[in-house]
């Protein structure tokens, strides 16, 4: 998924999208140990579409605090 297509969802979309992302995750992981993943490859695109959502989120948090520390 790109960065870019994550930016136009809203905090509450992301959140959700990070929880079942996490949830497919852990699926493959069972799958590995059982020896049926079918496409390795998966866990790192998993891994880094989490990490975008985290780095999404994290950015308009600090966005949120200089704009708030500005008001003041």
């Amino acid at each position: 998924m790109k960065a870019k297509e994550l930016r136009e969802q809203t905090n509450e979309e992301l959140i959700q999208k990070e929880k079942s992302l996490k949830k497919e995750l852990f699926d493959l992981h069972f799958h590995k140990r059982m020896g049926t993943v079918e496409k390795p490859s998966r866990f790192k695109d998993l891994k880094r579409d989490i990490a975008r959502i985290f780095t999404i989120l994290k950015e308009r948090e600090l966005e949120n605090e200089r704009s708030s520390q500005k008001t003041k």
